[in-house]
């Protein structure tokens, strides 16, 4: 039989072999962190070009109602509105039955800028001015012009 003495170090020592087994070491924890960081730097530029896309996207979309607001503007009073403006306050034009859009936030692109108006004999251009709100530009910077 082994004395209690005998008993309690082969307990200690036990003990001591487990703990130092269930630990991961230093360069097991760094490897661990390379390999997120690597996957990250793959993954987020990805993710952040889907939401610009996902805004130019929207801002075509967003484009719609103000280009059929500016029809019936057009409808009702035969001529093109001067500005924006015209849509949601009324110019003093027979006709006007407006407002013609619901939220004056209608007339802002997803970056926050003011869509811009040009009309002209016979038409008009709506234009967006992309993400950096500057005339010109590449990318998701570029123009975006109702079709």
């Amino acid at each position: 039989m082994k004395s209690i003495k005998a008993y309690l170090k082969g307990n200690k020592m036990r003990r001591k072999n487990e703990t130092q087994k269930r630990g991961f070491t230093l360069v097991e924890l760094l490897v661990v962190i390379v390999i997120l960081a690597m996957l990250s730097g793959i993954v987020a530029p990805k993710f952040f070009s889907q939401i610009e896309k996902a805004r130019w996207d929207s801002c075509r979309a967003k484009m719609a109602p103000i280009e059929s607001a500016i029809d019936t503007f057009l409808l009702n009073t035969n001529f093109y509105p001067n500005s924006l403006d015209e849509l949601m306050n009324d110019p003093g034009l027979t006709g006007w039955t407006g407002p013609y859009l619901q939220k004056q936030s209608q007339l802002y692109d997803p970056w926050d800028n003011l869509y811009d108006y040009i009309p002209y004999n016979g038409g008009y251009d709506l234009v967006s001015y992309g993400a950096d709100g500057v005339e010109g530009g590449t990318g998701f910077d570029a123009d975006i012009y109702n079709d």
